[in-house]
C-alpha cells in the first residue's frame, strides 16, 4: 500500500486528473446548464488541457512548484467562477506543499485544508451553499480521521473520494446560495453542483492514481 508519493505521483494525479476532467466535460457543462452559465466542463477542460501543456514545456522540480504551476495557469488561462477558485486551490495546496518531497496522509490533509481555506477566501462559501465546498469539506473531514489513526494514504483516499462523492449528492436537495445558482432561488433545488462534482472527480482521481 502507497505510505507516500512524490513528485512524479502528483503529477501523474494531474494527469489523470484531466483526463477524467476531459472524459466527464459534457456531463459538467450538462448539470452547469440545469443551473449555471452551462461552461463549467468547458473551463475545467480548457483549464487541465492549459495546465498539462505547462507542466510538459516547463517541467516542475518539486511538488509545491507542480501544484503551483497547475495554479497560476487556471487563474491565468480559465474564465468563470472554476478558474479563479480552482487556481487558488492549487496554488494554496502548492504552497503548504513548500520543502516536502514525499506526501504522506498527514501532509496531503494539510495540503487540501490549506486549498479549501483558499476557495472559501476567495468565494465566500460555506458548507451547505451547494458548491464544492460541500464536496471538499466531508473529503477534507475524513482525511483528518484518517491521519489520526494512522491510516496510508491510499486507504485516506479512499475514505476521501467517497466522502466527497457522498457530499456532491447531497448537494442535490440544496439551495443554492453562491454563485449563478443563487439567482434561481428554490428552483436550483433538485440539480447536483457542478462544482462538487468535479471536485469529486479530483479526488477520486487522486486515489485511483496513489492507490498501489
Amino acid at each position: 500500500m502507497a505510505e507516500a508519493v512524490g513528485l512524479d505521483g502528483v503529477i501523474a494525479w494531474i494527469t489523470t486528473s484531466a483526463q477524467r476532467i476531459e472524459e466527464q466535460k459534457a456531463y459538467l457543462t450538462r448539470l452547469d446548464s440545469d443551473i449555471g452559465d452551462a461552461d463549467h466542463g468547458i473551463n475545467m477542460s480548457r483549464g487541465f488541457k492549459f495546465a498539462m501543456e505547462k507542466l510538459s514545456s516547463s517541467p516542475p522540480t518539486d511538488i509545491a512548484g507542480a501544484l503551483g504551476s497547475v495554479g497560476m495557469t487556471m487563474v491565468s488561462k480559465v474564465g468563470g467562477a472554476s478558474g479563479p477558485l480552482y487556481g487558488t486551490m492549487f496554488i494554496d495546496m502548492g504552497k503548504a506543499a513548500a520543502g516536502k518531497e514525499t506526501i504522506s496522509t498527514a501532509d496531503w490533509a494539510e495540503m487540501l485544508g490549506a486549498g479549501l481555506a483558499g476557495i472559501q477566501r476567495r468565494g465566500k462559501a460555506e458548507p451547505g451553499d451547494k458548491t464544492m465546498v460541500d464536496a471538499l469539506t466531508p473529503a477534507l473531514e475524513a482525511l483528518g480521521r484518517a491521519a489520526a489513526d494512522g491510516a496510508p494514504l491510499d486507504e485516506a483516499l479512499a475514505d476521501s473520494a467517497e466522502a466527497a462523492r457522498q457530499g456532491m449528492e447531497a448537494t442535490i436537495p440544496l439551495v443554492a446560495r453562491k454563485g449563478r445558482a443563487s439567482y434561481l432561488g428554490e428552483r436550483s433545488a433538485g440539480h447536483q453542483d457542478p462544482g462538487a462534482t468535479s471536485s469529486h472527480l479530483l479526488l477520486q482521481a487522486a486515489a485511483d492514481t496513489w492507490s498501489g
